[in-house]
């Protein structure tokens, strides 16, 4: 027999789809799915919950047919149903003089091609399609004793409106974001994007909460390899619900284990869109007000927005600012450990003197400094975080403020301590993406480890395995340190740590393998 905690921990560290599906118990109702629609069990599965309405009728032709109309209360338009279906069924077609050649065997066929004036109508013969059609906001139209039905598409429930970015704001550019209904994201996309190679394939994922989901690209752009490995790791995850899209990120990403992003998520329809016509593919959940944007590059994740807004120069300055915080969130607190620890012959003689006066009365070594004040500061981001907003800048800045000033004041860190955290927690806010800060922070605690006990060795010796690791990462078989390793002059000149002019963009940046790389002089 096998140990029982061997077997825990492999489910626990072995992605179901790379080894094994491990499938949910089985429901009853599913496992009559295929077969025919039978109106009378549907009902009976599905009058048990208060908001599922049946609105049973007579259609009067060559023979009364019994018919039922199949909604869920709050997500379908009533206003809809009531004008451009029942009144036609049950009063105005009555008078035309074809309504009289229908019976139990024509009626789906008569009332698909002449009488029900939907904008989107198609019809149906298994139990999943009709169950799956009314849980999604559609209506259904059944024939009592019949084995088929009609689809008519009439969802109207509320939605929040087109409102502007909350966690990607900036000065210039569009101040739309996407919100949690799919087909308004999809809309926001189209509207940028009008041309007929824009593809979106329609999927769903939950076995119980059948939540719909888009995979969105442009066919002449997208690397059809991508495309296709998109949709089957899509395909693989095998879940019972899923609420949000963002759960979707662990299923699909290639390296589980790895502390950096591999997929961009964004909140703004115009840079989904520049995504878009760069080669990537994109997928969009139903309520999730966010987009998932693959394959995914680490320069990516240092761009915002505005870097195409502004002028070519003004975006070199602000990208170089930009990297050097990332480079001091993640050194500085390592650098300041093992200078104070080892190398004290590096530093200016004045300073140096400095710094011990400063730390004379210190009674913990600069490791356990850094330790101290990180772990504070982690707590009043945390806290400032999820505490309401006015009460969540409160906080982050006083307690900063008191707790650093007590804190010198006791003796328990140096001033010089203080600062060095400050500079890196300021640093670190420079970095645009939050899931690539979250991840530097991570970094920043091994890397201060190795320089508290081996000074600039064991710090060399921690930033060549971080380099290994991201020289060996992969986001949907692109290299995530593309264009630098491996080396792509056009596409490093034009589009990393620079910006070519919008004029010089002649062709698109060859990050990721695309079909046609020639952009016109446009992006």
């Amino acid at each position: 027999m096998k140990n029982p905690w061997l077997k825990m921990f492999k489910e626990l560290t072995i992605r179901s789809h790379v080894k094994k599906v491990r499938k949910s118990p089985e429901l009853p109702i599913d496992q009559e799915w295929d077969k025919p629609i039978s109106f009378f069990e549907i009902k009976k599965e599905l009058e048990k919950s208060t908001d599922i309405v049946f609105r049973r009728f007579k259609v009067r032709g060559k023979e009364d047919v019994p018919c039922a109309l199949g909604v869920v209360d709050g997500l379908i338009d009533k206003h809809l149903l009531d004008a451009f279906v029942l009144r036609i069924l049950m009063v105005e077609g009555v008078a035309d003089p074809i309504f009289r050649e229908i019976n139990r065997k024509n009626i789906v066929d008569m009332l698909l091609d002449v009488f029900t004036p939907a904008n989107e109508i198609k019809k149906i013969n298994t139990m999943g399609e009709a169950v799956d059609a009314i849980l999604s906001g559609d209506a259904v139209l059944f024939v009592e004793e019949g084995k088929e039905a009609l689809v008519i598409s009439a969802r109207g429930w509320e939605t929040r409106g087109i409102a502007t970015p909350e966690n990607e704001a900036a000065i210039r550019g569009p101040k739309e974001a996407f919100n949690e209904s799919l087909r308004t994201n999809t809309s926001l996309l189209r509207r940028k994007i009008k041309h007929p190679s824009l593809r979106i394939i329609a999927m769903k994922i939950g076995e119980l909460t059948r939540t719909d989901l888009v995979i969105v690209y442009v066919e002449k752009l997208a690397s059809q390899d991508v495309v296709k490995e998109v949709q089957d790791r899509l395909e693989r995850v095998k879940i019972g619900g899923l609420v949000a899209g963002d759960v979707l990120e662990e299923f699909i990403e290639d390296f589980p284990y790895s502390p950096f992003p591999q997929v961009n998520v964004t909140e703004r329809p115009d840079i989904v869109a520049s995504d878009l016509l760069e080669g990537r593919v994109v997928v969009l959940v139903d309520g999730t007000p966010t987009a998932l944007v693959v394959p995914a590059t680490l320069n990516k994740f240092m761009q915002v927005n505005e870097d195409y807004y502004e002028r070519a120069m003004i975006v070199i300055l602000v990208r170089f600012i930009r990297y050097l915080g990332a480079v001091i969130a993640v050194l500085a607190p390592s650098l300041y450990i093992a200078i104070t620890n080892f190398h004290q012959e590096l530093l200016p003689t004045n300073l140096a003197l400095s710094i011990a006066a400063s730390r004379e009365a210190t009674p913990f070594p600069a490791l356990i400094e850094a330790f101290l004040m990180l772990t504070v500061l982690e707590i009043l981001q945390e806290a400032g975080l999820r505490l309401p907003k006015p009460i969540g800048q409160t906080i982050g800045i006083v307690g900063a403020l008191v707790i650093g000033d007590a804190a010198v004041k006791a003796s328990l860190v140096s001033p010089i301590q203080v600062i060095v955290i400050g500079i890196t927690a300021v640093s670190s806010y420079a970095i645009p993406s939050y899931d690539l800060a979250i991840a530097i922070r991570l970094l920043r605690l091994p890397l201060m480890i190795m320089a508290g006990t081996m000074g600039f060795f064991g710090l060399g010796i921690g930033m060549y395995f971080v380099l290994i690791h991201l020289l060996k990462l992969r986001s949907f078989g692109t290299p995530y340190l593309s264009p630098i390793a491996p080396f792509k002059v056009r596409a490093f000149l034009q589009d990393t740590f620079v910006r070519a002019p919008w004029w010089a963009l002649k062709k698109r940046p060859q990050l990721i393998d695309i079909e046609d790389p020639n952009s016109k002089g446009r992006k």
